[in-house]
């Protein structure tokens, strides 16, 4: 059935159905869309129930959105040309855009269908002042800017961001005094490789700069501090600090209780707000030396090596004053990365510790015996070589995830359903590049729980080059035989990149059970190919990348937020850290506040916008049942959508479900015990942009079933007849005129055939002729 006149389509009621008369009280608000997951949207709420979002109706929700934004990262003050100076006057508040410019971008998100945010602040924007000096200024401007997310049908969870523990380290995230409490010089640190800082300043745009950053993960300063967030009363127990109180405590306490007491405030403030349905502790955490295995080597798994990366032991050293041999790592093929060179560095002797600093000035590790300084011999000893793998008092081998993480994420939740309420879902993820840890049983989790993993690919992240060819790094890092970690093509990436998020998916399934999965964190490199993009305006390599990974994504039937949608972006800068370039929108580029039209139909939204083919799609909103497969393309505008009714909890179903429960499957979800439908409504978000001058066909309905399209709400109701428990439903929906094609979907056989047709005809030819003698 086609749509009804425009005067007819803004609304079907479920209770024009004979099948379903009389429910309209159950019904979503008539001026709510499919992507709205205000109360309105979603009959008063949303909430976890197994693997599923669901919402008030009992339907199953795919959640969409962004990260806001790669800006909040650095002050609005920041100066590169002083940093590390003037730390403690930052602010943070007009971060990610002031509030007067609010209805333009949540207007931007919610025509795009992304109206699910990753909500983005730092511990230094909090309290970057020192210990207990909260920057409430900072904290008002948050939740009014906050509150205004539900007029767009927009929800968030709020994230406590960091990078390499802190601006002052490389990255982003902690105040600079978290440094000095555990004995750190911030004017000291480059000199003896104990931080990379330089793409902070303002670089990380060059070639010889690229993709350093990360590095600074197992360098002296982030490494140390991480050590000591998590497992200071073990490793470092002679650190003692004074507490805002006026007693002495240990290191590892101060800096927990303080991060504790942060994240309450924030709790606190925001927490009673519609839009903000939980709260993430902390972006991509590190152990830091805990579970190292050598203080001569990496680990290859988790860390990167470019440029001067020295060991554990040579970072020590250069820490301490002492000029150091360090090898210089390059880009290689197959490894990503070799050693090519060696240099002494720190000739001047520069120190990393504060010499009025609580350590005295001497290197925190050598204070607790993990290495000395042979005064005979004019060299570096090191003195326990297992000090981070094992228990020092015990001789217990440790586990960070069992006996660090794990038990603060537990202290962390109800801390902060302390002052929020026990219905608030905690978003959490495990180190970079790991899958779940199945040592992450139930009684190790807080409930309410979302696993919420990042995935990049990794080779066009190290290389920032993206063409033909991909490669599966994942599966290279894991012992896949290297040829079939190779893909070509669109076709090939496409089948790579689902290959990989479905990995890092059903392992979550697998260590959790059924727990929702969302990828918190998942992008392109927008200055891929030397940004050749910027010169000459065409985007079709991004265009691709982007396509490949929201297919994968797609095909694993999880909710996503891109990153990142960053308002600050710009050719030149990027998103003005450490050299990264991921926004796919620049307000540079975008039209003036007195030109938009908010309305959802409005092409002045678009602007400033690149690569929206690949980011604005359709997808199933808020599903009647449980959905199966969704596949869309993006050269036709055509998706396919299959959903089935949940299935009543007799004994042989939930049978079947154990099994579906045991082996994991992305696309084979438990049938069974699912929350009563109270609507038999699919709402699909169809964006305005495809179907705008376009008639919206879906074929596979059941005579009785029916759609409409509604333009004005970017919303594709789908209403069922037939809703038995177990209906398996499934659709086709098209446009018509089909739009132009995006690019080719290009494969080996396609684009390389004809030459191995040829090559063998060839060869076959040449076999003929030499044996062509001994038949005559």
């Amino acid at each position: 059935m086609v749509a009804r006149t425009d005067s007819e389509a803004s609304f079907i009621l479920v209770g024009e159905d004979p099948n379903t008369a009389g429910t309209e009280a159950h019904l979503p608000n008539r001026e709510s869309f499919a992507h709205d997951w205000s109360s309105a949207g979603t009959g008063g709420r949303i909430y976890l129930h197994g693997r599923h979002v669901v919402d008030g109706y009992g339907r199953v929700c795919s959640l969409r959105g962004v990260n806001l934004s790669g800006n909040c990262k650095t002050p609005v003050n920041h100066d590169h040309d002083s940093f590390p100076a003037n730390h403690a006057e930052v602010t943070f508040v007009g971060r990610p855009f002031p509030l007067e410019e609010a209805p333009d971008h949540f207007a931007r998100l919610r025509r795009w269908g992304l109206t699910f945010v990753r909500f983005l602040v730092t511990w230094e924007a909090v309290e970057h002042a020192g210990p207990g000096q909260y920057d409430m200024e900072y904290l008002d401007y948050v939740r009014r800017l906050l509150s205004l997310m539900p007029q767009y049908g927009i929800v968030a969870f709020v994230a406590v961001h960091q990078d390499v523990w802190s601006r002052y380290t490389g990255g982003s995230g902690a105040p600079a005094w978290t440094l000095e409490a555990v004995g750190f010089d911030l004017h000291g640190l480059e000199e003896p490789g104990a931080a990379w800082l330089k793409g902070i300043k303002g670089g990380g745009h060059t070639e010889e700069e690229r993709g350093l950053w990360p590095c600074g993960y197992q360098k002296l300063a982030a490494a140390t501090m991480a050590t000591c967030f998590w497992a200071g009363d073990m490793f470092a127990p002679k650190l003692r600090v004074q507490s805002r109180d006026g007693s002495e405590v240990s290191i590892q306490q101060f800096l927990q209780e303080s991060f504790l007491s942060m994240w309450e405030l924030v709790a606190r403030t925001v927490g009673d707000l519609e839009a903000v349905i939980g709260f993430e502790m902390m972006n991509e955490p590190h152990r830091g030396y805990i579970e190292l295995q050598s203080m001569h080597a990496f680990d290859y798994n988790t860390d990167l090596h470019l440029g001067h990366v020295p060991t554990a032991f040579q970072s020590f050293m250069l820490g301490a004053g002492h000029p150091t041999a360090v090898g210089y790592w390059t880009r290689s093929f197959p490894l990503p990365t070799r050693m090519t060179s060696q240099r002494v560095i720190n000739t001047a002797g520069q120190k990393a510790w504060q010499e009025d600093g609580p350590t005295g000035g001497k290197c925190l590790w050598e204070i607790h015996g993990v290495w000395g300084w042979d005064q005979k011999k004019n060299e570096g000893v090191v003195l326990r070589e297992n000090y981070f793998k094992r228990d020092p008092n015990t001789g217990r081998e440790i586990d960070w995830y069992t006996d660090f993480y794990f038990p603060f994420v537990q202290k962390w939740a109800a801390r902060v359903r302390k002052v929020t309420g026990e219905d608030k879902i905690v978003f959490t993820e495990p180190i970079p590049n790991e899958f779940c840890p199945t040592s992450w049983t139930s009684e190790r989790r807080p409930s309410n729980m979302v696993f919420a993993p990042h995935w990049y690919d990794l080779n066009t992240l190290f290389n920032k080059a993206f063409g033909n060819f991909t490669v599966n790094v994942q599966g290279l890092s894991r012992g896949m035989f290297p040829m079939k970690a190779f893909y070509w093509g669109q076709k090939g990436a496409r089948e790579n990149f689902a290959l990989q998020i479905r990995n890092l998916v059903e392992a979550g399934y697998r260590a959790l059970g059924e727990t929702p999965v969302v990828i918190g964190e998942c992008g392109i490199p927008m200055d891929m190919n030397k940004g050749e993009a910027f010169e000459t305006d065409r985007w079709d390599w991004q265009m691709k990348m982007m396509d490949a990974m929201i297919t994968g994504l797609e095909k694993s039937l999880v909710g996503f937020t891109l990153w990142n949608y960053n308002p600050d972006n710009d050719d030149h800068r990027g998103d003005d850290w450490n050299g990264e370039n991921f926004s796919w929108f620049s307000q540079k580029r975008a039209l003036p506040t007195s030109w938009l039209d908010y309305s959802q139909t409005s092409p002045t939204l678009d602007n400033g916008g690149r690569i929206l083919r690949a980011v604005v799609r359709p997808y199933p909103a808020k599903t009647a049942g449980i959905p199966l497969r969704f596949e869309y393309e993006i050269n036709t505008g055509e998706f396919t959508f299959e959903w089935v009714v949940p299935e009543i909890a007799t004994e042989s179903a939930l049978a079947t479900d154990a099994r579906r429960v045991a082996r994991a499957s992305a696309n084979d979800p438990p049938r069974a015990g699912h929350p009563p439908l109270k609507t038999n409504k699919t709402e699909i978000f169809v964006p305005s942009q495809l179907a705008h001058g376009r008639k919206v066909v879906v074929q596979g309905l059941a005579s009785e079933d029916r759609y409409v399209y509604d333009e004005a709400h970017q919303t594709l109701t789908i209403l069922t007849h037939k809703n038995e428990p177990g209906t398996v439903h499934r659709i086709k929906v098209s446009v018509s005129p089909l739009p132009k094609p995006a690019f080719v979907v290009n494969d080996f056989w396609s684009d390389w055939g004809f030459h191995v047709f040829s090559a063998g005809v060839f060869v076959g030819s040449f076999i003929i002729f030499l044996l062509l003698p001994y038949f005559l």
